[in-house]
């Protein structure tokens, strides 16, 4: 019987509520606030048609980039792969295609209609900021992944599929929809399934 009550809950496993995800929603608003009033700005001192120029240039710019760096990186990822299977070793990771993800990226704010992330995907594109982006990123990834204990992650994820919000295991079988029906030794025969 269910009371529609909620289960109670253990005050020692809270969940932790990180500022930057509880403010996220603001910073956003605020953002686009601000990039709907620097274009209106940009449009009272030039023009609206030269703000639509803008606009569908970053547009056009942003796709060629996404384009480019995609071909890149599948090309690089197609010599490697035919270096592999012409001499049966893995290829040591290179560093020339450092750059396609920050290029996405740049491509990415380009297309996003407003003059700040035109400029943020335009820094972006610049060489030394692609190199100390990339920097800063793998001392972060290479941080986090030393400061995880062994297992952890793959712990995290088996725990996730099986235990519920509240933290009681779920108990059950799973049944296939698209598999042959079949009798366990206790039960007797599954009807069909009728769609």
């Amino acid at each position: 019987m269910t009371t529609g009550a909620p289960p109670p809950t253990n005050p020692a496993q809270t969940r932790r509520s990180s500022r930057p995800r509880s403010y996220l929603p603001l910073g956003i608003a605020a953002w686009l606030v601000l990039e709907i009033w620097l274009l209106t700005v940009v449009a009272d001192a030039a023009s609206g048609f030269t703000v639509f120029l803008l606009l569908i240039a970053g547009i056009v710019l942003g796709s060629l980039l996404i384009k480019r760096a995609g071909r890149r990186a599948f090309r690089r990822l197609s010599e490697a792969l035919q270096q592999q299977q012409q001499t049966g070793a893995v290829p040591a990771g290179d560093r020339r295609g450092s750059g396609n993800a920050l290029t996405m990226l740049g491509g990415l704010l380009l297309i996003m209609p407003g003059l700040i992330s035109d400029a943020l995907g335009l820094l972006c594109l610049v060489p030394p900021v692609q190199r100390a982006l990339s920097r800063y990123a793998e001392r972060t990834f290479e941080r986090r992944l030393r400061a995880a204990s062994p297992g952890s992650l793959g712990d995290a994820f088996q725990q996730a599929r099986m235990r519920r919000p509240d933290g009681k295991v779920v108990q059950g079988e799973v049944i296939r929809d698209d598999a042959p029906p079949t009798s366990h030794p206790d039960a007797g025969p599954r009807p069909p399934l009728t769609p």
